[in-house]
């Protein structure tokens, strides 16, 4: 087929990619031949794998079978059977699934859907959502409102419908200057006092990452952090909107990251790894109960797609969600997690350019400062982080980049590899981090 050479309007401006021919297991392979060691699974989405032939398969199958119909003149079998599948694994309650194609169309369905269920519920002025700072939610402008990271917002700020932000959980740089657990955890009772300073009867939710991903190089919550914020969410009849695109599908080592904190959101959206990092698939999950909700006082929901609830793409959801559990992989993203992180801390003690290392799960990140004692950062003109990217890049490893959490400054890299990497495989990512650090760095 003829076509003009240059004609994408590419995400990277400011340099020539190499163009991917191949991918297989954790690897990627380039139309020069060279090979990449894929140890951020993308923008940590590949879960299963890459070049999985089940998925492919089943895929295929259903295309034969059933190409597109409307969602809202038909069902398919396919879309029935993953719903089906996820009800099983997801926390108590969560039980009926909105299927859209990427994680901040989900986001904004969530986000319409605590709306409508409060309108539903009696309570029309319920509409303001509140949100966490250092937030990553997606790129679209409702999401885009809810996320907390400045860079992505100020070009846009003045188009949003904002959400109200709060601090997030976020120890090592505590926004109060506390130290955990004498904290009393500050972070989850602003959102008490930010509910009661706007007036309960106004805000309709609160979203937040179950564990902070991109924006803040993988941060786990400490203890009590989600059941705090779950009496509160209660006590104040606010919505809780769980954000598990990045963390959930078994990358923190449970089928969801909810499960460690032994809490039940009312909402969570679902992405990236849903399809195995196949195919374009997103979800919002809430309870029977809540749609009856909508369903009764409101009629239909207000919200839709011209690819929601698509049969293509659900049959890769099933196609994975049978592969994780076949394969016990979500056990393996545990205990291969611990080993990652054990690798990452023993190679990384003693570097003064190292404030923190840290993760759940086959997700972690490393937050690289200026100083250690101080835990001073990098100032973001440097580019600390796109530089130890593009070293890493050059030796064949690839890793996912965080910036900004220490305010406008700040540098990380994030490790979340596919589940079935090897123990090799982790040493080698270890050691072209060690390298990278050296070459960047200096230590």
């Amino acid at each position: 087929m003829d076509h003009i050479p240059g004609a994408v309007f590419h995400r990277v401006l400011d340099k020539q990619l190499p163009q991917a021919q191949a991918s297989k297991g954790v690897w990627i392979e380039t139309s020069d031949g060279k090979r990449y060691l894929d140890a951020s699974g993308g923008a940590v989405v590949v879960n299963v794998g890459h070049g999985r032939d089940e998925i492919a398969d089943a895929v295929g199958e259903q295309l034969r079978r059933l190409s597109y119909v409307h969602p809202t003149m038909f069902t398919t079998a396919a879309l029935e059977e993953l719903s089906g599948a996820l009800a099983v694994r997801t926390p108590g309650g969560l039980d009926r699934f909105y299927f859209m194609s990427s994680g901040s169309e989900a986001v904004e369905t969530a986000v319409k859907l605590a709306r409508q269920i409060q309108v539903a519920r009696g309570n029309p002025d319920r509409q303001v959502l509140i949100s966490r700072w250092k937030s990553y939610h997606g790129l679209t402008m409702g999401a885009l409102a809810a996320a907390g990271r400045t860079s992505f917002r100020l070009p846009f700020y003045s188009m949003l419908r904002d959400a109200v932000h709060i601090p997030p959980p976020y120890c090592l740089r505590c926004s109060y200057g506390l130290t955990y657990p004498a904290c009393r955890l500050r972070c989850a009772l602003a959102l008490d006092e930010t509910i009661q300073n706007l007036g309960p009867s106004v805000v309709s939710a609160f979203i937040g990452e179950t564990v902070g991903g991109a924006s803040i190089a993988v941060c786990p919550p400490p203890e009590g952090y989600w059941p705090l914020v779950r009496e509160i969410c209660d006590r104040h009849r606010v919505l809780l909107i769980l954000d598990e695109v990045m963390c959930g599908m078994g990358r923190t080592g449970k089928w969801f990251a909810a499960e460690h904190y032994s809490v039940v959101p009312d909402i969570m959206v679902l992405g990236k790894g849903l399809s195995g990092g196949t195919l374009a698939l997103s979800a919002v999950a809430t309870s029977t109960d809540h749609m009856e909700t909508v369903r009764g006082k409101g009629g239909n929901f207000v919200h839709g797609g011209t690819f929601s609830h698509n049969g293509i793409a659900c049959a890769a959801g099933l196609a994975a969600l049978k592969i994780l559990e076949r394969e016990g992989l979500v056990e393996r993203a545990a205990q291969m997690g611990r080993l990652i992180g054990r690798r990452l801390r023993e190679a990384l003690a003693t570097s003064p350019h190292v404030g923190d290392v840290r993760g759940i799960g086959m997700m972690w990140g490393v937050e690289f400062v200026r100083d250690r004692q101080s835990l001073a950062p990098f100032p973001r003109s440097e580019k600390v982080t796109e530089k130890l990217w593009q070293a890493l890049f050059d030796q064949g490893v690839i890793l996912y980049k965080s910036v900004a959490m220490a305010g406008i400054d700040g540098d990380g890299l994030i490790v979340a590899p596919p589940f079935i990497i090897s123990e090799g495989e982790i040493d080698q990512v270890v050691q072209a981090l060690r390298g990278a650090m050296r070459t960047v760095l200096g230590a």
